[in-house]
């Protein structure tokens, strides 16, 4: 008997009935195909010269740029981001697409005097083949574009998996990549762990974003291998607010951070450590700027915190209030679709997962701090260290107390949300593993080096 083929299926999670895409998963050899694929077409890529590989990527900017109204409207519909932060997303890879379009002309090594005698000594990057990324549903079409322009700029070839829930997008996004570069250079694998862990068993080098427990399995296994792996995995993020800050400013900030997308960032808030005497104004500044969130509909403007991507995220955040000291939200509102109020909790014991965990949605935990020695402890307590943000108007103390925080992104007096896609992103501890990605450093990941020695013939 014919054991049945898993369904791929992707709903609008503010109208579940909807169902964007439903198609029989392609399977393990349909990963290992794409593969071998894009092995060979990437030598004809590469040879194609850094002048193609910059007009292909600054062509992909302006197709996406192009059907930004449509794509916005797509990770509306698909992921439920709100319409603001949709707009934004897809302005950003546009911004992505152009800014690694230059990379290419970009040095690919040093020349070197050697020690002894006449000759050269060379270094230089040369790309690993084919890239196999895996990527999450949140930021459908920046976070595939992040890791695929540099990785194509270098001169690799892409295949991309995408989260099952983010299908659609991946789809639409690899239709206009497709249009700017040549055929098996850029590929969509839909799929979910079938596919992933066939992806991750044949690429050349692997760039992940997901959970931790699937991150760790695939440094495992890219490890053993001897394949170069890069994984952004969990954040545990907090926000720390000295008793010098600007109590409005910080709390406004902060509840953008917990609330925004419904805290289904891994930049997200979910630790408030107010030190010393703020604890009292931030407690009623950020309860009343949780409880002005505007949630509902994401394709309506004005909406801030749309629905949780699923059900089961849905309950997961319900579940992690339970019994708990709520100050603001703690309620599901009546809305079609799976939603969640912003909520901020008080009195949280030690062991409780908010405090351990990453739970993925619009609720954060207030906990008190004597000075900022103790922040920290709190703030570097927890197995994450991807963001922290910090709130005060001392530069003194601030410079003091960066120095002590485990995370790998720090923000002064702004939202633990946001980044640079120019900078290096990354965390440490359990929030990521291997090199950064993003910026300069990106490509770097994508390419080994290489020296040769350049000796004469004869000597003169």
């Amino acid at each position: 008997m014919t054991a049945a083929v898993p369904t791929l299926t992707s709903r609008n999670p503010a109208d579940p009935a909807d169902v964007l895409v439903s198609i029989p998963a392609p399977g393990a050899f349909a990963a290992a195909d794409a593969v071998e694929r894009a092995r060979a077409a990437q030598p004809g890529w590469l040879t194609g010269g850094a002048a193609a590989r910059s007009a292909a990527l600054g062509a992909v900017a302006a197709a996406v740029e192009a059907a930004a109204d449509e794509l916005a409207a797509l990770a509306v519909r698909e992921v439920g981001k709100p319409l603001a932060e949709a707009r934004a997303e897809v302005a950003r890879t546009v911004a992505i697409w152009r800014y690694y379009a230059q990379a290419p002309y970009e040095p690919s090594g040093a020349v070197h005097d050697p020690a002894v005698g006449p000759g050269l000594l060379l270094t230089r990057r040369r790309p690993h083949g084919v890239a196999g990324l895996i990527t999450p549903w949140n930021f459908p079409f920046a976070i595939p574009s992040w890791k695929a322009a540099p990785a194509l700029a270098a001169g690799n070839t892409v295949v991309l998996k995408p989260a099952p829930e983010a299908t659609a997008c991946a789809r639409r996004l690899a239709s206009l990549v497709e249009q700017a570069l040549p055929a098996e250079v850029f590929t969509v694998l839909p799929g979910g762990a079938t596919e992933g862990n066939a992806l991750v068993s044949a690429a050349d080098v692997v760039s992940f974003t997901g959970s931790t427990a699937v991150g760790r399995a695939v440094a495992r296994v890219t490890t053993a291998r001897g394949v170069p792996v890069q994984a952004e995995m969990g954040g545990l993020n907090a926000a720390v607010v000295l008793p010098d800050a600007d109590i409005g400013q910080a709390a406004a900030h902060i509840a953008a951070a917990i609330a925004g997308y419904a805290g289904q960032k891994c930049t997200a808030t979910s630790r408030v450590i107010a030190v010393g005497a703020a604890l009292d104004p931030l407690r009623e500044a950020l309860s009343e700027a949780l409880r002005a969130v505007t949630v509902g509909d994401p394709a309506d403007p004005s909406t801030v915190c749309g629905p949780l991507i699923n059900e089961r995220a849905r309950d997961q955040v319900s579940a992690a209030w339970d019994g708990l000291s709520v100050l603001a939200g703690g309620t599901v509102p009546g809305l079609p679709g799976w939603y969640a109020a912003p909520t901020l909790v008080e009195k949280v014991s030690p062991g409780h997962r908010l405090l351990c965990e990453e739970v993925f949605g619009p609720i954060a935990a207030l906990l008190p701090a004597d000075d900022l020695a103790h922040a920290v402890r709190i703030t570097n307590s927890v197995p994450y260290g991807l963001v922290t943000s910090v709130h005060s108007t001392g530069l003194d103390t601030v410079l003091h107390g960066l120095d002590q925080l485990d995370t790998g992104m720090i923000r002064v007096n702004a939202p633990s949300t946001g980044v640079d896609f120019h900078l290096p992103f990354g965390g440490a501890k359990a929030s990521s593993h291997g090199p950064r990605e993003q910026g300069r450093a990106a490509v770097e990941f994508y390419t080994s080096s290489r020296t040769y020695t350049l000796s004469p013939a004869k000597t003169m």
